[in-house]
């Protein structure tokens, strides 16, 4: 078996959970990716996808929450896609896409003011 362990990084983590009808978790992923992920990692201008994953994690005990979480690349690739313009045309779309009530019900990486970054990992490597 064998392993990679990589130290001393500073990526950016960003953290969204979102609470919806239980109903429509796995359409709301599927649009979520289409729309957002989709959208971000190939925005017009960049030369690269500006985060390094995306994972979407749900939990059993609590149907209807979705966690989305973000390790970018650098700050400034992140605060790129942010920009206010682009992101409000992406959220056009998804709402065109996504009829059903959904509401943001925590931002950790904002309570601390974009602090949450991700400093090691260690992975199998299959």
């Amino acid at each position: 078996m064998t392993y990679s362990y990589i130290n001393n990084e500073r990526r950016p983590v960003e953290v969204l959970v979102f609470r919806m009808d239980p109903a429509v978790v796995d359409e709301f992923i599927r649009v979520d990716h289409h729309v957002w992920t989709l959208g971000e990692a190939l925005m017009p201008g960049l030369n690269t996808i500006p985060f390094l994953s995306k994972e979407v994690w749900l939990d059993d005990s609590r149907p209807g929450e979705v966690t989305l979480v973000f390790v970018w690349d650098t700050q400034e690739q992140w605060d790129i896609v942010g920009e206010t313009s682009f992101q409000q045309e992406l959220q056009r779309i998804f709402d065109s896409q996504f009829p059903h009530p959904v509401e943001l019900i925590s931002a950790p990486h904002e309570d601390s003011q974009f602090g949450i970054h991700r400093v090691s990992r260690f992975e199998r490597d299959d």
